[in-house]
C-alpha cells in the first residue's frame, strides 16, 4: 500500500528544490518539478507563509527562510555522524586554515554534510547541501571507491551508455588505487586551480559512511603540503570514526609515498 501524500510530496520536492538552486522563479520551479504553474505558485506561498521560503520581491525569486534554518540546524545537532565530525573538523580547520568538507553519498551523488571554513579570501565555494555527481572530486571517488559492489555496477553499467570507453578503463583504475591506498587527492577536478585531499570514515561496522577532505588552491597546497595534510586527514578521520565507534585499524598510508602521488 502507498501510504505517500503527493501534496506533501511536491512540496517536499519543492523546498529540496529552492536549497538546491536558490533564485530561481516560479516558472523555472514549475518546470524543473514537472508541474503547473499555478500549483508551484501556491505551495510556494504556502511554504513562504511558514517561513520556510522568501520571495525576493524584486527580483521575484525564492530562497531558503528562517525556518529552514531551524530545521537544518536542528537537523545537524541531530544527526550523529555530523555532530561526531564537528569539533574534530574545526581543530583540523584551525590548525592549516584549509576548508575541511564531509561528504556523504546519496544513490550515485555526493552530499555536503558539514564545512568547516577557511579564513583566506582564495578558497573552495560551496555549502553545506551541495551536491554532486559521485565521480567528481576526491570525496566522490573516495565514495565511489569504496560503496557496496551493487552502487558500483550501478554506477558503471550507466557509464557504458556514455561514450568514452577509456575513461571508464580509467576511472575503473583510479577507483582500485583509491581501495588500495585509502584515499584520494584531486586537482581541478570540481574547481579549476583547487586541489582536494579525501579519505574515508567509517561507523561501528566498518562501512565507508563519508568522506573527509581538505580542499585549496594549489598555490597553497603543493606537493611539499600534501604528505603532511594528509597524515593529518587520516587523524581527524580515525577520531571521527572513533566517535561513531570504529575500532578498527585505521587506514594509514606513509608521507613519502603520498608526495609521490601525481596529483596534477
Amino acid at each position: 500500500m502507498n501510504y505517500i501524500v503527493d501534496s506533501v510530496d511536491s512540496a517536499l520536492k519543492l523546498l529540496s528544490l529552492v536549497a538546491e538552486h536558490p533564485g530561481l522563479g516560479v516558472t523555472e520551479l514549475s518546470n524543473r518539478l514537472g508541474i503547473n504553474k499555478s500549483r508551484t505558485y501556491r505551495m510556494l506561498c504556502t511554504l513562504e507563509h511558514n517561513r520556510f521560503v522568501l520571495q525576493d520581491e524584486r527580483t521575484t525569486t525564492y530562497s531558503l527562510g528562517p525556518q529552514a534554518f531551524v530545521i537544518g540546524v536542528a537537523a545537524s545537532q541531530q544527526n550523529i555522524l555530523v555532530r561526531a565530525a564537528q569539533k574534530s573538523m574545526l581543530v583540523l580547520n584551525q590548525a592549516i586554515n584549509e576548508t575541511i568538507v564531509l561528504r556523504v553519498r546519496e544513490g550515485l551523488e555526493t552530499v555536503c554534510v558539514a564545512r568547516s571554513e577557511t579564513t583566506h579570501q582564495v578558497r573552495s565555494v560551496g555549502s553545506v547541501g551541495n551536491r554532486r555527481p559521485i565521480s567528481s572530486g576526491a570525496s566522490g571517488k573516495v565514495l565511489l571507491a569504496f560503496s557496496p559492489d551493487a552502487v558500483r555496477n550501478e554506477f558503471f553499467t550507466r557509464m557504458k551508455h556514455l561514450p568514452g570507453e577509456a575513461e571508464t578503463m580509467t576511472l575503473a583504475e583510479e577507483l582500485a588505487a583509491v581501495t588500495r591506498k585509502g584515499y584520494a587527492i584531486s586537482a581541478g577536478e570540481v574547481t579549476s586551480g583547487a586541489i582536494a585531499i579525501a579519505v574515508p570514515v567509517r561507523d561501528v561496522s566498518g562501512e565507508v559512511v563519508a568522506a573527509l577532505s581538505i580542499s585549496g588552491p594549489e598555490a597553497r597546497i603543493s606537493r611539499i603540503e600534501i604528505p603532511d595534510y594528509l597524515e593529518r586527514l587520516q587523524a581527524c578521520s580515525r577520531q571521527i570514526s572513533a566517535e561513531l565507534g570504529y575500532a578498527g585499524a585505521a587506514l594509514a598510508q606513509a608521507p613519502n609515498e603520498a608526495q609521490a602521488d601525481k596529483v596534477a
